[in-house]
């Protein structure tokens, strides 16, 4: 590596270098190894020309980095993407800059990463049903990675446009995997239920969730936003990141504890059960809310750099 010019590593060399399994091994490493989310920077939220910027630091041994995020929420009618990302890897040592990342691509992977891990330890061994909610990448994405988990027998995809919903179906079936278009009713039967959407309110009655399940959702991070209504979260076994942090950004989580119904005290980490201090329910459904934390895109990042990790 050039130790004055970092490495460019685009959208193509990024998923080359960690695939969907890499990066699960690669986030479930630091967890293991004892890195503590509750010790990870916030996200910094800073208004920036036609939107927004995020700016998320942090450190993980010998290595530093940042992704910056544009929010440009006109976008979309400029035919732009409405979410720009850059990621900077420095070395914690000399903090110089070792490679830059396409930002985008590694929220691709690691976003669905962190899901599967948690998946892994809150599904059921035997969980067959996947229902996922939500048309855009994230929810393609998330398929791919929990069939890496668990021997899939039936795969609904549940959303608003009939045509993007074929679209996914499409490309699933592509991988040799079971799927057919889905209903919102498809959770009473549904082992892993995955929301990646961006609706502000519950997707469905949470009531239909059966005990033991596994239910993702990772499609925001604004407290006033969510996909999982205060009823199924207060009979869940809830499971976050850090709790700060979805205190501080998760709605599903924060209106929850508004309404009177999940206490705060409750709310257990991944760190936990990664590590195996918490096992999951078989007697009320698990749920998984994820917010996306600073600490998680450096992992991948550092694996796509050390490419020959196993």
């Amino acid at each position: 590596m050039n130790s004055t010019q970092p490495t460019w590593y685009s959208a193509e060399d990024t998923v080359e270098r960690a695939s969907p399994r890499i990066a699960r091994r690669l986030i479930e490493r630091a967890l293991l190894d004892g890195f503590d989310p509750a010790t990870d920077p916030g996200r910094i939220n800073i208004p920036a020309g036609a939107g927004h910027l995020l700016i998320m630091p942090s450190t993980l041994g010998d290595w530093v980095g940042t992704k910056v995020a544009s929010v440009a929420p006109g976008n979309p009618d400029k035919g732009l993407p409405r979410i720009q990302a850059t990621y900077v890897l420095l070395d914690a040592e000399t903090l110089t800059t070792a490679a830059l990342m396409d930002g985008s691509a590694l929220t691709t992977l690691r976003t669905p990463a962190v899901s599967a891990v948690a998946a892994d330890k809150l599904a059921a061994p035997d969980a067959a049903q996947l229902t996922v909610f939500g048309t855009g990448p994230q929810a393609l994405a998330h398929i791919v990675a929990f069939a890496d988990i668990r021997e899939l027998s039936r795969i609904t995809v549940v959303g608003r446009n009939p045509g993007k919903v074929g679209s996914v179906v499409d490309e699933t079936a592509k991988l040799g995997l079971p799927v057919e278009a889905g209903r919102a009713e498809d959770i009473a039967e549904a082992d892993i239920v995955v929301c990646a959407t961006s609706a502000a309110e519950p997707l469905f009655d949470g009531a239909g969730v059966k005990g033991g399940a596994c239910v993702v959702a990772m499609g925001s991070h604004e407290t006033g936003r969510r996909e999982l209504d205060s009823g199924l979260m207060g009979r869940s076994q809830v499971v976050v990141e850090d709790a700060a942090a979805a205190l501080r950004e998760a709605g599903d989580v924060v209106m929850a504890v508004d309404d009177g119904a999940l206490a705060a005290g409750k709310l257990v980490t991944l760190r936990d059960v990664v590590t195996g201090a918490v096992a999951r329910r078989d007697d009320r459904p698990n749920v998984f809310k994820g917010v996306g934390m600073s600490w998680q895109d450096l992992a991948v990042a550092v694996g796509v750099i050390e490419a020959d990790f196993q």
